[in-house]
């Protein structure tokens, strides 16, 4: 069985484990502090917070920037469930919007008509690796400052316009005029989960870049509080001689990196750009060329004039056929011994989202692209062999439904 997205576990990854676990510190400790600022470095943003997930670093900056009930969070209608998740959790509604028709992400047109006076924060989401129209959409955020109403929260009031957080989760190394995901916006949040293209098994990354007068260095210690029970010392401060004395200084959560997960991120960053990404993309144009010629499928945008992806995903979309037919071509290629999944199915169409009474059939476009998109196996360790496989496995199985 050839499987979707096994992580690429080899000696080098087990022996950095190994000298971690033998280094005494296995939490929190210098190897999450140095990834921390390879991150940085690499990205070319100001500050970088290494957590836990993801999902908790979208979380933490609504939190940060005071988003509550009665706030509107605008985001798209075609992502994880992740995305919107964070906004029910700090009481916010998730105004849900529909996507481009070409790329799967969210409209700028869209997002504009969605923009209201209780809106504080618009979530853009990077799908499969391909950034959104940051220019455009920053440029939203100043366009409507006069609509933004702040609240009683520092921030805001600070920022005085709607913040943009990316929800970058699939872009880590995707490229947007010139910069790197992780500074095209006022904040950013990569996930290290284990299917990413960059794992740390489990774990995220939150990107500051925000404008001046703001204080980044300060913000991410802030955050480094605001992330560890709100305790102004983490463990490496309190082993200084004599720094054993801590305050916790607010409520906060618990979402902090450890060492043995900034371990596996620091060997796969220091190989990302010459290996991991040049092999994805063989990957992905050896998909493109044995596919190109089939014009009953519809291939991914991987790169225009302005954005090169990180060749997360391979989103194949199948013209002209129903979300049954797709289906059924699905379990046709699992019949083969071929893995494949689907990215994703319509977040306002899921029960949760639905009974709050969000209606799937508002987001035509979302709705379309999901109901005949199928994704492809892309992992380090894929062959070409196994490339060839899947692509005869997908073509035999589009043969069978589609008469």
């Amino acid at each position: 069985m050839i499987p979707f997205s096994p992580p690429r576990i080899d000696d080098k990854i087990c022996n950095e484990v190994v000298a971690t676990l033998k280094s005494g510190w296995i939490t929190t400790g210098p190897r999450t502090k140095l990834f921390e600022k390879k991150i940085t470095e690499y990205c070319g943003n100001k500050n970088t917070l290494c957590l836990n997930s993801a999902t908790a670093g979208l979380e933490i900056m609504l939190r940060w920037f005071g988003v509550r009930e009665g706030d509107e969070v605008i985001i798209p209608a075609y992502t994880y469930s992740a995305t919107a998740n964070v906004v029910i959790h700090v009481g916010a509604k998730p105004v849900f919007v529909d996507i481009n028709a070409n790329d799967f992400n969210i409209s700028v047109a869209e997002i504009e008509k969605a923009i209201t006076s209780k809106t504080k924060v618009i979530m853009p989401v990077d799908f499969g690796g391909l950034p959104c129209d940051y220019s455009e959409i920053n440029e939203l955020a100043i366009k409507y400052k006069n609509k933004f109403v702040a609240s009683d929260n520092a921030n805001q009031k600070q920022l005085g316009r709607i913040l943009i957080l990316s929800d970058s989760a699939h872009s880590f190394g995707a490229n947007y005029k010139g910069k790197k995901a992780g500074a095209l916006t006022d904040v950013s949040v990569f996930s290290f989960h284990a299917v990413k293209n960059l794992t740390t098994a489990e774990g995220g990354a939150v990107t500051l870049n925000l404008p001046s007068p703001f204080d980044n260095e300060a913000i991410y210690k802030q955050l480094c509080v605001s992330t560890l029970h709100g305790q102004d010392k983490d463990a490496l401060a309190k082993t200084q001689k004599g720094n054993w004395r801590y305050d916790i200084v607010e409520a906060g959560y618990k979402c902090n990196m450890t060492d043995l997960t900034a371990a596996i991120g620091l060997v796969e960053l220091e190989r990302y750009d010459n290996d991991t990404l040049i092999k994805r993309k063989h990957i992905v144009d050896t998909y493109i060329n044995l596919l190109k010629t089939d014009t009953r499928l519809e291939l991914p945008v991987m790169e225009t004039k302005d954005k090169t992806s990180c060749y997360h995903l391979f989103p194949l979309r199948i013209k002209n056929v129903n979300e049954t037919q797709r289906d059924e071509i699905i379990k046709h290629v699992f019949d083969a011994d071929v893995s494949v999944n689907v990215h994703f199915l319509p977040l306002p169409g899921m029960s949760f989202y639905k009974n709050l009474g969000y209606k799937v059939e508002d987001y035509k476009v979302t709705c379309n692209n999901s109901s005949r998109e199928i994704s492809l196996p892309v992992f380090y360790d894929i062959t070409d062999e196994q490339i060839k496989t899947v692509v005869n496995a997908v073509i035999e199985s589009v043969n069978k439904v589609i008469k």
